[in-house]
């Protein structure tokens, strides 16, 4: 009588074991995001967050809340991770592109959850990825409450990764910043990117390593003799806590009329959704440095300027459309909170544009 061969789900190229061994490893870094809202129950199937507020942890008051919610990616930027081998910055990025998102209505995060897609699920590099997200959250002041990790062989090359993140936060509903209180004569403010963010990387890895066949290990005069992949890998910068200290400072006054994540599309891109269709932003290009990396990108390219506005930030991840009256104070303040700040140009009357002079 022949044998009966049996095959299991590991022989299929999903481990169950690893699973659990990944689970054990990121719990700790993630209980490194918890603070005294998080509910805590052993093997639960969901994460758990109080909404009411403790007066005496929390000063806080909300009489009408409104919760928002956000998710994005790292789009490819995950393949550069993957070539050098260092996962844990992705993490950081995951984090940023959603909590900043939230940041434009004037709400502040409450807590989040990731999602990882993986060809063969090694311990090791996911917990790298993990500790790299709960240090977004930590940078974000939001909890870690859930995620999921999906092994897929047949869906995912070798050493290929995708990764997605989801945010919840809450706002005020009368403090809601829409841009419509935006006018005539407003200020715009530009916080300072640490670099190219989470954007733009295919056209990046096409200048980097087939158009100028660079290495990810290469040092570039360029770039101040940096190694380019660390340049690259640079995380997205997270601007939870000096806007929602600005917020805090002003809880009568409103005078920040509108703000803008600059992500995809850049300044042209992302400052017209949150301008009145009678009002243009003019925006001076002179009015902040641009990073190296912006300026060796666009020569090795070579890349005309239009294109080079209309996909990276160009020095500028976060901007603020202020009262002009308040400008200067608001520019203090975000100084004094550890922000680059620049007065990058005014609101005109117009049909909801920016304009780059």
């Amino acid at each position: 009588m022949q044998d009966t061969k049996y095959i299991s789900y590991e022989q299929s190229g999903v481990s169950i074991d690893a699973g659990d061994e990944m689970v054990r490893q990121i719990k700790s870094c993630v209980a490194s995001t918890f603070g005294p809202r998080v509910i805590e129950s052993r093997n639960a199937f969901a994460g758990m967050f109080r909404l009411d507020y403790d007066e005496r942890l929390f000063k806080r008051n909300f009489k009408n809340p409104v919760l928002v919610a956000c998710t994005d990616g790292v789009g490819s930027k995950v393949k550069l991770a993957g070539k050098i081998k260092k996962f844990d910055t992705v993490g950081i990025d995951l984090v940023a592109m959603s909590v900043n998102d939230m940041l434009v209505q004037g709400a502040e995060p409450l807590f989040f959850l990731d999602y990882l897609a993986v060809n063969k699920l090694e311990p090791k590099i996911i917990t790298e990825m993990i500790k790299g997200v709960a240090a977004g959250c930590r940078m974000a002041d939001c909890a870690l409450i859930g995620g999921e990790t999906a092994e897929m062989p047949d869906t995912y090359s070798k050493g290929d990764f995708d990764m997605a993140g989801f945010a919840v936060g809450i706002v005020e509903r009368k403090k809601i910043i829409t841009g419509k209180n935006v006018s005539k004569g407003d200020v715009i403010l530009g916080l300072a990117s640490s670099g190219l963010h989470s954007n733009g990387y295919s056209l990046v890895r096409n200048i980097c390593f087939k158009k100028a066949a660079l290495k990810i290990t290469d040092t570039l005069d360029e770039l101040d003799g940096s190694v380019l992949g660390d340049t690259l890998l640079e995380p997205t910068r997270i601007y939870v806590r000096p806007i929602v200290k600005l917020l805090s400072k002003y809880k009568v006054k409103r005078i920040v009329h509108g703000m803008a994540h600059i992500t995809g599309g850049g300044l042209v891109g992302n400052i017209p959704r949150v301008l009145p269709k009678d009002c243009n932003a003019l925006i001076r290009k002179s009015s902040w440095p641009t990073p190296k990396i912006f300026t060796f990108l666009q020569k090795a390219g070579p890349v005309e300027e239009a294109e080079m506005f209309k996909v990276f930030n160009m020095g500028i991840g976060f901007v603020l459309i202020v009262a002009e009256d308040f400008a200067n104070s608001i520019a203090k303040k975000l100084s004094r909170f550890g922000e680059k700040v620049y007065k990058i140009g005014r609101i005109t009357t117009g049909t909801g544009k920016v304009i780059l002079k």
